[in-house]
């Protein structure tokens, strides 16, 4: 918890203010999750969990999907994925298996339904994106 309020007042320049003497950067082999100042940091398809695939390829069919909220728009309102209009993003549940709700696992894709321009995956809710690459 510390080393993660040490990294976000890094970077938002502030650490001196706070006499922070902590080794920010993550660890050698340490999923950072987080944008990258070039864009999202990249996840391969078959890195995704099982559920995740599953709903890549369902994204892909055109559906049928098992959520309501499926294929519903996604606003970007934490400015994390790349700006484009309003209606341009759509999300995507993936199951999170022992969950009694929708859990928080995503996928949001940019640009047409069944052939989109990007996807983005999301283990917590939209705090973070990796684009999904095949």
């Amino acid at each position: 918890m510390l080393k993660a309020i040490a990294v976000r007042a890094y970077k938002a320049g502030i650490a001196c203010a706070l006499g922070a003497a902590f080794v920010l950067a993550p660890a050698v082999g340490e999923a950072r999750n987080v944008p990258s100042p070039g864009g999202p940091d990249t996840i391969a398809l078959a890195e995704l969990p099982p559920q995740g695939r599953a709903t890549f390829g369902l994204i892909r069919e055109g559906g049928p999907f098992p959520y309501d909220k499926d294929g519903t728009v996604f606003g970007n309102r934490e400015r994390l994925l790349p700006a484009h209009k309003r209606g341009y993003y759509r999300e995507y549940t993936v199951r999170t298996p022992g969950a009694r709700n929708r859990g928080a696992q995503r996928i949001v894709c940019g640009g047409p339904p069944r052939t989109p321009d990007a996807c983005y995956y999301t283990s917590d809710h939209y705090a973070s994106f990796r684009k999904i690459v095949e």
